[in-house]
């Protein structure tokens, strides 16, 4: 499984990524960046299994038979991810409410 360090720096780099894109397109609006991340959490997490930090940090979201996530699952845990609270309660296997919804995980790959 995916421990909090790699985590929280997929989630910086996806967040800079997000802001460098609402920067050159929305004059850093915040609301833009918010989206732009959720855009990108829900299409990429929901296809490909991985965001694009995510992919860079060598972890992957599953279900828990270790099938791919879903669209229904990037969308919800996109959702879910930006209202930070779900993410930041986790258990002992380090699954956040956002994982915990949706049954998945993320493991490294």
């Amino acid at each position: 499984m995916a421990r909090a360090g790699r985590r929280i720096l997929a989630i910086c780099i996806d967040w800079g990524l997000s802001y460098l894109i609402a920067a050159a397109f929305f004059n850093s609006h915040p609301n833009a960046i918010l989206a732009i991340f959720a855009a990108e959490q829900m299409v990429l997490v929901g296809t490909l299994g991985y965001s694009v930090g995510h992919r860079i940090m060598g972890i992957k979201v599953t279900t828990l038979d270790g099938g791919p996530p879903g669209l229904l699952a990037g969308v919800v845990r996109a959702v879910l991810v930006c209202l930070v609270i779900p993410a930041i309660i986790i258990d002992a296997d380090h699954r956040g409410l956002h994982d915990k919804a949706m049954k998945t995980i993320l493991v490294r790959r």
